[in-house]
């Protein structure tokens, strides 16, 4: 059953990967567009520097969650090549309920009247002549925020079960 549950927790994830992958390659082509107009014609527009950071900010913001998903992120922990299944189930579901869960809501906490502020007045562009959005841009962090904490609850449900000793969900990949 928290198998079931994390794996309907992932879809969101998944979805949202799936989709910000694709601001990579916009993010090169827009670089691209950049240097082009800047080293051959002489001309440039702070708008399409601004997105390039804008692509970048959303495709790290945003794709956190996923690479959480795929266990794509750096471990440091050197206990954790070595420990058992159960020891591995033990320390992740430990570093979510002690540093990820409660990381990720004192930044929710804090970013919040920074990011309703900003919609409130609907922050304009970073520079001048740049992108009159930088709501948008705040609005990533508690977008961040809540895709890592549905992850990060995603995982420690598939540790809470695997420290159960809950046999696997059929055709279910382990990421651990």
């Amino acid at each position: 059953m928290l198998d079931r549950l994390a794996d309907r927790l992932d879809c969101l994830n998944r979805v949202v990967g799936a989709t910000v992958r694709w601001f990579a390659l916009a993010m090169v082509m827009l670089q691209f567009v950049v240097v082009v107009l800047r080293y051959v014609y002489g001309i440039s527009f702070v708008f399409l520097n601004e997105g390039v950071l804008y692509l970048h900010a959303a495709l790290f913001m945003l794709g956190a969650g996923y690479t959480l998903l795929v266990d794509g992120h750096v471990r440091v922990d050197i206990f954790y090549a070595n420990a058992s299944r159960r020891g591995r189930a033990a320390i992740d579901a430990a570093g979510a309920v002690l540093l990820l869960l409660p990381s990720m809501a004192v930044l929710a906490w804090y970013s919040w009247p920074s990011v309703r502020n900003s919609w409130a007045v609907m922050e304009g562009a970073i520079s001048v002549g740049g992108i009159p959005a930088s709501f948008l841009l705040k609005s990533l962090i508690p977008a961040f925020c809540v895709l890592l904490a549905v992850q990060g609850i995603a995982c420690l449900l598939r540790d809470l079960a695997r420290l159960a000793g809950t046999p696997r969900t059929p055709g279910h990949e382990d990421h651990a």
